[in-house]
């Protein structure tokens, strides 16, 4: 009994040194596109450092900012969220408001039928997120030329739902976004956030933590 006691100790000991020799941050090459929610907790246990790695790589991210520069409207965004972008998984969402009426692009057209029309002055609750998308094509301006983001731990793009008073979970607008902690734009220095057809903005606070 004793000698068994001294097997499992050392066996524990010498799990216990690995990992701890393990590099603490995340690897230079992403491990492939994997859904935290299918990992069983089997796979947990077998596989601590692979586990520890893509929790490493988890981004959050927080914004306060107005975007305009289109012919029509301009949007008021706060909130935040975080993303993996090694499993695609991504929770984020916070507030949202239409201080001048978008008049194109996707916040001028309602997917809700029971909630029809553009976003006008005053109207916008909240957002959330649909998907992290890996990149996108913007511009800031109608007249300017596309220039591309591409989602890394410094910028995030996100595809997102928009919702007005009364939509409860049935949004009224679906559109992209950008957050960054940097300028997005060579054609405008200073914007760090995007509204797919409103415009750029610089947010009065763009944080990401890694």
């Amino acid at each position: 009994m004793k000698r068994a006691a001294m097997v499992v100790i050392g066996t524990v000991f010498v799990i216990g040194c690995g990992q701890a020799s393990s590099p603490s941050g995340p690897s230079s090459s992403a491990p492939a596109a994997t859904s935290l929610t299918s990992v069983s907790s089997t796979a947990l246990t077998s596989s601590g450092p692979t586990a520890l790695a893509q929790g490493q790589q988890r981004v959050g991210f927080s914004l306060n900012g107005t975007v305009s520069g289109f012919p029509k409207g301009v949007v008021f965004l706060s909130g935040g969220g975080a993303f993996d972008r090694a499993s695609h998984d991504v929770a984020a969402g916070g507030g949202f408001r239409c201080d001048e009426p978008v008049l194109q692009g996707p916040l001028s057209t309602s997917i809700n039928p029971d909630d029809l029309g553009p976003c006008l002055k005053d109207e916008g609750v909240r957002w959330d997120t649909a998907a992290l998308l890996d990149s996108t094509m913007f511009k800031c301006t109608a007249a300017t030329t596309l220039e591309p983001a591409n989602t890394s731990d410094h910028e995030v793009v996100l595809q997102a739902d928009f919702y007005r008073a009364g939509d409860g979970n049935k949004e009224s607008f679906t559109a992209m976004m950008i957050v960054s902690d940097h300028d997005i734009s060579t054609n405008f220095p200073g914007v760090n956030i995007w509204v797919q057809g409103v415009g750029c903005g610089t947010a009065q606070e763009v944080n990401f933590a890694h």
